[in-house]
């Protein structure tokens, strides 16, 4: 499913892609979200550093982003952080549905400040 969405802020394009994809970190086959744009795989959390605005596929790095964190918001819900393993850019991605939730509390807490 392709689907353009213009927004105000900095006026970018949107790009909404939710196509099946086989995850290049853990080879298990992703089907489409079937609601907003599939942007990484469930099962390892992983994703791709792709986009420099949602969906234009203009990013050259092409570095797998690693997820290292989550924030929440209460109108937004969960949203993973990620850090590029090839340029150290950090992105955000809005948790789907069917992510797997106990590895992520997992990474989260490997990834917490001790004090």
């Amino acid at each position: 499913m392709l689907s353009l969405h213009k927004k105000m802020k900095g006026l970018f394009m949107f790009i909404e892609i939710d196509e099946p994809f086989i995850c290049e970190k853990c080879g298990k086959s992703v089907e489409p979200l079937g609601y907003t744009s599939r942007d990484h795989c469930p099962y390892c959390l992983y994703s791709k550093h792709v986009d420099k605005d949602p969906g234009d596929r203009a990013e050259e790095c092409h570095g797998a982003l690693k997820p290292i964190g989550l924030e929440n918001n209460a109108k937004k819900g969960y949203t993973i952080i990620y850090q590029c393993e090839k340029c150290g850019a950090i992105r955000k991605n809005k948790m789907a549905n069917d992510d797997d939730f106990d590895l992520l509390m997992k990474i989260v807490a490997e990834n917490s400040f001790k004090f």
